[in-house]
C-alpha cells in the first residue's frame, strides 16, 4: 500500500482534513494516531469529531484510557500510552469490531489487538501551526479513502 503525506498550516486546517475524511467512513473503522505529544493528535480527532455531529467537548482520554462519543456514527476515542508494557486487553475488540469508529493514540502499545485492516496516521510538529500528516492505508478500503481524500 502506498504512503500519502499531507501539510496542514494551521489548526483549522487539520480540523477540516479529519472533517474530510470521516465523511468516508463507516461503523467499524479504526484509525490509528502517532506521534509527539502537542503534534496534534486531539485536534485531529476534534475534526473526526465534528464531521460526526458530536457536540460535547472533545479531549485526551489520557487518564480514563477510552472515552465514546455518541454522533451520526458513534466515536470511540482511546488513548492507550498508559498500557505500554502491558496485556490487559480491556475489550478492543468489542471497539474495533463495533458500531462506530475508533480512533486509538499511541497506538504501538497495543499492536497486537489491533485490526489487520485499518488506517495509521502519523502527524509531525513542523512548527507553531503547520503539522506534516501521514496516512498509511492498510487495506483496500481505507486505500480508496486516503485516495479521495488526499489525491
Amino acid at each position: 500500500m502506498s504512503t500519502y503525506k499531507v501539510e496542514t498550516n494551521t489548526a483549522d486546517e487539520t480540523i477540516a482534513l479529519a472533517e474530510r475524511l470521516v465523511s468516508l467512513l463507516q461503523p467499524g473503522d479504526v484509525l490509528t494516531l502517532e506521534g509527539d505529544l502537542g503534534a496534534g493528535k486531539t485536534t485531529f480527532t476534534k475534526g473526526i469529531a465534528t464531521g460526526l455531529g458530536i457536540k460535547r467537548t472533545l479531549s485526551s482520554p489520557t487518564f480514563t484510557i477510552i472515552k465514546e462519543y455518541e454522533g451520526t456514527i458513534p466515536l470511540y476515542h482511546m488513548d492507550v500510552y498508559r498500557l505500554e508494557n502491558s496485556d490487559e486487553d480491556i475489550g478492543f475488540d468489542e471497539y474495533f469490531n463495533g458500531n462506530g469508529i475508533t480512533v486509538v493514540e499511541w497506538a504501538q502499545f497495543i499492536e497486537d489487538y489491533l485490526p489487520e485492516e485499518r488506517l495509521d496516521i502519523t502527524i509531525k510538529y513542523l512548527d507553531e501551526q503547520s503539522r506534516g500528516i501521514e496516512f498509511n492505508p492498510i487495506g483496500a478500503h481505507f486505500e480508496k479513502v486516503v485516495k479521495a481524500v488526499v489525491g
